[in-house]
């Protein structure tokens, strides 16, 4: 047994006596029970009790030192142990996995500062902090956040080469100049050669054009990243020309789920199923030749239906195709932007609590905090996400061409 499962045995005990639970209230009853964990803590980190006489003893307790913590059920204050040697502050009052401290500093930020919007006061007001946030609680908080972030963000990657480089952006709202914008969030995920997946950046700008990107990518080089065979991303004007300019000689995907919808787009919508059909029968095809083929051949058949559609996928054969220019066990990881699109999902769940960030920092931390999380599991992960073998064929065949952008013109 833990010795918080025994502090809360002794905590039930006296819940259970006939005068508690009458003559307390949850305040009371919550206080005494967080306090009863802080010392069942500091008792198994200075290995013995109050008063306790042991060889295993490493410290000597020292008092305590007053401290509010904010609960649903109110501010509360409980006491803090002091050591004679070192500090101690206890696990129970830290969140426990940084995404959960950095939301936490968000909306703390928002709150503090008097940006937030009425969907974070409610949800201070939910957490029963009564009696506001310090500015220090956010600043020591934000301290340990910001530091892992920096790590993930700004870390060689010259440790392996990264074969596959998945691109993408989400957009969030910022306070910034008395005003409410837009920004995008960018991020960069990659395959490495032993077949794991790792958060290889992210950053924030104003808009996603070609400027931002470029500098973006750039970053990720000068940090040393090295072996891109192939980028996957949506055919953004600004990212399809910083691609051209960063990676030379690498291969090019447009994402298929993106160019489906701009297919769709320009289609009637009496024709759309038939003709999201028949675009999916080209990724169907056993090899590079066959898929070729069906393209073309739906090209012919969407001509006299939807003209503009079949200008389209025409002009975009190479880009779509680029994928068959590598094994086949592969082909369903690098047609799409889907990996990113799930993690850009999960992002915009977090952002969405949110609304309005205080500022550019403050989305840096969410974001980063849970990319940090994300990169930890991509890379313990039980599974490759593609197997290391199939890797190694593609990189040992440089003498075969791919499918790439031409050289952006020097400048």
């Amino acid at each position: 047994m833990t010795t918080s499962d025994s502090a809360l045995n002794a905590l039930s005990v006296s819940l259970t006596a006939a005068d508690s639970p009458l003559a307390m209230s949850l305040a009371e009853i919550l206080t005494d029970a967080i306090q009863e964990l802080i010392e069942a803590e500091l008792t198994a980190r200075i290995g013995a009790e109050h008063g306790e006489r042991t060889l295993s003893r490493s410290n000597l307790r020292n008092g305590h030192r007053d401290k509010l913590v904010s609960t649903p059920a109110g501010d509360l204050t409980v006491g803090i142990p002091k050591l004679r040697k070192g500090s101690f502050f206890p696990e129970l009052l830290e969140p426990r996995r940084r995404i959960d401290k950095a939301l936490w500093a968000v909306i703390m930020t928002a709150y503090i500062t008097g940006t937030s919007t009425r969907k974070v006061d409610d949800l201070v007001k939910a957490l029963g902090c009564d009696t506001g946030i310090s500015k220090s609680t956010v600043s020591r908080i934000c301290k340990h956040l910001d530091a892992d972030v920096a790590v993930l963000r700004n870390r060689d990657l010259g440790h392996q080469a990264f074969v596959y480089l998945w691109l993408d952006a989400t957009y969030v709202h910022v306070r910034e100049g008395g005003q409410v914008v837009s920004k995008a969030v960018v991020i960069a995920t990659g395959l490495r050669a032993d077949g794991y997946r790792e958060v290889l950046g992210v950053d924030v700008g104003d808009s996603e054009n070609e400027t931002f990107w470029t500098d973006f990518l750039r970053g990720l080089v000068e940090r040393n990243l090295r072996g891109v065979r192939l980028v996957i991303s949506d055919a953004h004007a600004g990212l399809k020309a910083a691609i051209r300019r960063v990676f030379q000689g690498a291969g090019w995907q447009r994402c298929r789920v993106h160019a489906m919808r701009n297919f769709l787009a320009v289609a009637k919508h009496a024709h759309r199923l038939m003709i999201a059909a028949l675009i999916r029968t080209i990724f169907a095809q056993p090899d590079a030749d066959a898929a070729r083929t069906q393209l073309r051949g739906v090209v012919a058949q969407l001509e006299t239906v939807a003209p503009e559609v079949a200008a389209k996928l025409e002009a975009a054969e190479d880009d779509l195709l680029a994928y068959t220019a590598f094994p086949p066990a592969h082909w369903t990881k690098i047609w799409s932007n889907n990996p990113i699109e799930r993690l850009n999902r999960e992002l915009k769940r977090r952002t969405d609590v949110v609304q309005i960030f205080p500022n550019t920092e403050s989305v840096i931390r969410l974001v980063g905090a849970l990319l940090v999380e994300v990169n930890d599991e991509m890379i313990s992960s039980d599974r490759r996400y593609i197997a290391a073998a199939s890797i190694t064929a593609i990189t040992d065949q440089e003498e075969n061409p791919l499918t790439s952008l031409p050289a952006a013109p020097r400048t």
